[in-house]
């Protein structure tokens, strides 16, 4: 074997080892981190089920709106367990979808798959975060009756499809320290949306911390805690959805 093989050996050694590590790490910084074991229990509140399609958390008194939520691409979906109970404790029903592959592209039918959407009498709100509104768009876009207002929280999207005609309420939420959404990519695409639209900025906020996981790849540092981003989108969505 000469000098130039075994070079050529070393390198793709190298790549290899390399691929494994940055796979092994993106698993793990995209796992639910900081998230209590007692928000997956149930209390005089709140019910709780886990089962292999979604997290439900419902009030134990009868509620009249229903959310559903879209996990990020490759997010642990227990990273959105904090937002999605404090949700649910303001009378929400609320459906955590656990998509196929971790990726809502997969899975964003299972809502209607399901039947989690047969009740006329209730009002669906569909939400999603990162791809997962991407995927929320998408669904609004092919079942334009079946969803009454849609969340899309830290994604561009809707890029690829157009929803300027939706006569539902939209609400598209980002942090204006959002490396993967950043504003420029949101307003960019704002002729998507309808001009009825609202578009809320938490100042300070990033893309992963709308959610309780690790870095993501292409994200700036956040200026603002966590816990205060995730207030602050909580009260977003409730002005929006009451």
């Amino acid at each position: 074997m000469n000098n130039k093989n075994k070079i050529l050996k070393i390198l793709k050694r190298i790549w290899f080892t390399c691929a494994i590590l940055f796979t092994i790490w993106l698993f793990y910084s995209y796992q639910s981190h900081g998230v209590s074991k007692t928000l997956l229990e149930s209390n005089a509140e709140i019910s709780v089920k886990d089962n292999e399609n979604y997290f439900l958390f419902e009030p134990k008194q009868t509620a009249d709106k229903v959310l559903i939520f879209y996990p990020g691409a490759m997010v642990d979906p227990k990273a959105y367990v904090p937002l999605c109970r404090k949700i649910s404790e303001n009378g929400i029903k609320v459906y955590l979808i656990k998509m196929p592959w971790r990726l809502a592209s997969n899975g964003y039918e299972l809502p209607k798959q399901l039947g989690l959407l047969s009740d006329k009498n209730k009002t669906y709100i569909l939400a999603g975060h990162s791809q997962g509104g991407k995927m929320a768009g998408q669904f609004v876009k092919e079942n334009p009756d079946l969803i009454d207002k849609l969340i899309l929280i830290g994604t561009t999207h809707p890029r690829d499809i157009s929803l300027a005609k939706s006569t539902i309420p939209i609400l598209k939420i980002y942090g204006s320290n959002d490396g993967v959404a950043d504003e420029k990519s949101i307003f960019r695409n704002k002729a998507k949306l309808p001009v009825t639209a609202k578009f809320v900025e938490i100042k300070g906020g990033n893309h992963a911390q709308f959610g309780y996981y690790g870095f993501q790849l292409g994200d700036n540092s956040a200026t603002i805690s966590r816990e205060q981003q995730q207030v602050e989108t909580l009260k977003i969505i409730m002005e929006f959805i009451n």
